[in-house]
């Protein structure tokens, strides 16, 4: 036996030494080639692409298109699975690749109609922007199919073969990305399942208004539904099984400062976009040069454009508008024949689509989806998402329909973010804005002339005078009154040039003044971030890129400022109690990673907003689940400044809670959290322990055993109210994990554009071995970045096959 140990032992080396090498094969082969000369097919003439020392490629053609196409070419090669999943989400295809628990997801994306959408909208498509996806599709598919020597490692894992990009997958993924950043029709399905069981008025202390304004008149919503016998266990089940989107957090910061603030005497303008953390990150840094085309910034794959960044002339960045562009109607099926749904004009038949889904490791699903007038109807998606609302699943007595201005098929905005990266001036790119359909954006500009401005450009629907609903909450669809019955004039949007001020800025706050005559939303962000930009950028006469930067790096809460008089006024019965208070007695709002008083703020509030309102929301269960999208800290605020018995008392119990109560029993069971999660020394505990930014990888995040190696994460300030923000969910077995933040932090210099600078959360590659996979991650936590503008020293020249030959 001992004589066989030795040679196991060398076995097991030998096999060791056998997989090691051939994953330096693999990855030798799997690594893009970023130098030397090939041939491909699609292209004319020549495109010649340097990488820099980070992965930042300069793409250099005869033309426009030519560089789009070589922008296909190196989004394949760098994040070639990024491109897949982006394909698979815009197609609701993930089942196939993913196993039967994706399917949910499918069937809701298969039955909004996403991929039929981004169908009509490439057959409207024309002209120079049909040229651009053309030629960047090109590209994407001359390395899919001519040089992709090695599949990555996603693809081997999941046993995938990638497939040729279409047009229809470049605007599918502009509709999903209109979809994250606007959730109305959530906020809607809320107030119906709560108008179940609370009037009205209530609700409107919950789904609080903007500060300082009453809430939108309606009518009584709450006696509506009790007419039309909407189930209250179906309302509670389509809120709980709603797919995430416009998740409150998601928005953005950008100013922009007109030469007489800065010290340099031209503008300056900053942007960071807050969206969901993904590992790779959903930007990719790109610089494009062609004659008379020359533009570098943060490009995203699947979209053939630089999506914000800076030319020879101007910069531009964006934020979230949050407009109210969606609308859901609950559509009365005819009771003798299920085919046929109530209109203004009598029953008319629903249009039907055949959809097979087919689902890893099982048989196909076949599922049939409809549309009304008014559009899609989501409740075919078979989830709980929408099941049933209002009769028994068999034979339900309505449907959800949703009107959405993204799935219309001239909602294109290739054309428009193709014009605006080539724009010579402010009012050009206005202009241009002005083509601009979905997600509506608040976009900042300035130009090497000194000009700055600002336009809300988006497509913005009109609602009659006598819809007395106002778009807050599902709609009878029989009743014409509730339909849209057009859209405001794109020359009518908000929009401001060089004001007497001297800078701009937006962070999703309510941008338009009390006189202005047209409704975009009543749901804007809570005014904190503009708050403290606002406060940041007049406590200077002069600003410099140094001072721009520090601003992006703020991490003090004004909300958190608001709360702390209550915490303060706590009598805790925990152990921990007294130290836990002598912290916050110094907290100032300033949410440092390191500190601790950030974090036992965090973890009272959590534990107060349940305590206030999970009860009125039907339970823990349908309060953790729509947390997940909204805290509800202005309802919160509104309660503790009225000292509210109503919201404070537990209707689970027979005692009368008070407010005064729970704020102390909330910071006890906060203490006890804090114990159990980090231990009973307190010295130990800190804010960026447990709010660490997480980057989630499609779909190894949710493996175990790959998550560590696919995901990316580090410890971060900040929460949902700070500049720099760091949003937390409230919920899951990591309630503090920051997943939403800056995923692209810019600074643009219009004096001097060596001077600008960006950075993104992860890395150029998409492939998990490379250096550049996780190379950001380090300087975007410490607020550091990178020139926006430069050259490579890794040159790759892609030929036609006519040139090469």
């Amino acid at each position: 036996m001992k004589n066989w140990l030795p040679r196991i032992a060398g076995l097991l080396l030998a096999a060791l030494g056998l997989a090691v090498l051939v994953g330096v094969i693999w990855w030798r082969v799997v690594a893009p080639v970023t130098e030397g000369g090939i041939g491909v097919a699609g292209l004319v003439g020549e495109v010649s692409i340097e990488r820099d020392e980070v992965g930042i490629p300069t793409v250099r053609g005869a033309n426009r298109d030519a560089v789009l196409f070589g922008l296909g070419f190196v989004h394949a090669q760098d994040r070639l699975w990024q491109l897949e999943t982006h394909r698979r989400i815009g197609s609701g295809r993930l089942a196939e690749a993913f196993g039967p628990g994706a399917l949910d997801n499918d069937k809701f994306l298969r039955a909004l109609g996403v991929r039929r959408a981004a169908a009509a909208q490439w057959n409207q498509l024309d002209g120079d922007a049909r040229a651009a996806v053309l030629a960047y599709t090109a590209g994407i598919n001359a390395f899919v199919v001519g040089h992709m020597r090695a599949r990555p490692p996603e693809f081997l894992i999941l046993g995938l073969q990638p497939e040729p990009w279409t047009p229809e997958d470049t605007l599918a993924w502009g509709i999903m990305m209109a979809w994250d950043l606007g959730g109305n029709w959530t906020n809607e399905l809320l107030r119906m399942r709560l108008a179940l069981t609370l009037p009205v008025e209530r609700i409107n202390q919950l789904v609080a208004p903007y500060p300082g304004e009453k809430p939108q008149p309606t009518r009584d919503y709450a006696a509506l539904y009790r007419q039309l016998n909407v189930s209250g266990e179906l309302g509670k089940q389509a809120l709980l099984d709603a797919p995430e989107s416009g998740i409150e957090g998601v928005g953005s910061n950008n100013w922009v400062l007109a030469g007489s603030h800065t010290v340099s005497g031209k503008p300056l303008l900053a942007n960071d976009p807050h969206l969901k953390l993904t590992a790779p990150a959903l930007w990719y840094f790109a610089r494009l040069e062609a004659p008379g085309f020359k533009v570098a910034g943060a490009t995203m794959p699947g979209l053939p454009m630089v999506v914000l960044g800076q030319n020879e002339r101007i910069a531009w960045g964006f934020t979230n508008t949050n407009p109210d562009v969606q609308d859901v109607y609950l559509e009365q099926i005819k009771a003798d024949d299920a085919s046929r749904y109530r209109t203004p004009d009598g029953w008319a038949a629903f249009q039907s689509f055949n959809e097979t889904i087919r689902v890893k490791g099982q048989a196909d699903v076949s599922l049939t989806v409809r549309a009304t007038r008014h559009g899609p109807v989501i409740s075919d998606a078979g989830t709980a998402v929408v099941a049933g609302l209002g009769g028994a699943a068999s034979g339900p007595a309505y449907a959800l329909a949703l009107r959405w201005t993204a799935l219309d098929a001239d909602a294109g905005s290739i054309d428009a973010g193709l014009a605006l990266s080539g724009a010579r001036s402010v009012a050009e790119f206005i202009r241009g804005a002005e083509k601009y359909k979905a997600p509506m954006q608040n976009m900042v500009v300035a130009d090497v002339d000194g000009g700055i401005g600002f336009i809300a450009a988006g497509r913005v629907p009109l609602r009659s005078k006598d819809n007395d609903l106002r778009g807050l909450v599902p709609a009878p669809g029989w009743e014409a009154r509730y339909d849209w019955v057009g859209f405001l004039d794109a020359g009518k949007t908000p929009r401001e040039i060089n004001p007497a001020r001297g800078w701009i800025a937006t962070a999703n706050h309510r941008i338009t003044d009390a006189d202005y005559p047209h409704y975009i939303t009543s749901e804007w962000a809570a005014p904190y971030r503009q708050q403290r930009i606002e406060a940041l950028l007049k406590a200077r006469p002069k600003h410099d890129k140094e001072s721009l930067r520090q601003i992006q790096t703020d991490v003090l809460s004004l909300a958190a400022q608001r709360l702390l008089p209550w915490l303060r006024q706590a009598k805790p019965a925990h152990a921990l109690g007294a130290a836990a208070l002598q912290r916050l007695a110094a907290f100032d709002g300033e949410m440092r990673a390191t500190d601790v008083a950030p974090l036992i703020f965090a973890a009272w509030a959590r534990e107060l907003t349940r305590a206030v309102f999970a009860d009125e929301m039907g339970g823990d269960e349908a309060y953790l689940r729509q947390v997940g999208r909204s805290d509800f800290r202005a309802a919160l605020e509104g309660v503790l400044e009225r000292n509210d018995p109503w919201w404070c008392d537990d209707k689970t119990t027979p005692a009368a809670e008070t407010c005064e109560r729970l704020v102390s029993r909330s910071l006890d069971r906060a203490l006890d959290e804090l114990q159990q999660r980090l231990g009973p020394d307190m010295v130990s505990w800190q804010w960026g322990a447990v709010h660490q930014a997480r980057s989630e990888h499609r779909p190894f995040s949710r493996v175990k055993a790959l998550a560590p190696w696919f995901e990316l994460r580090t410890a971060t300030g900040g929460d949902n109210y700070t500049i720099n923000v760091a949003r937390y969910h409230l919920k899951g077995d990591e309630p503090y994990l920051n997943e939403h933040a800056a995923s692209l932090r810019a600074i643009y210099d219009l004096k001097d554009a060596a001077n600008s600078s960006v950075m993104h959360s992860s890395g150029q590659s998409g492939l998990v071995l490379a250096p550049e996979y996780r190379g950001f991650v380090g300087p975007w936590t410490a607020v550091r970045d990178l020139p926006l503008w430069g050259t490579g020293n890794h040159k790759l020249v892609l030929q036609g096959r006519s040139a090469a030959q």
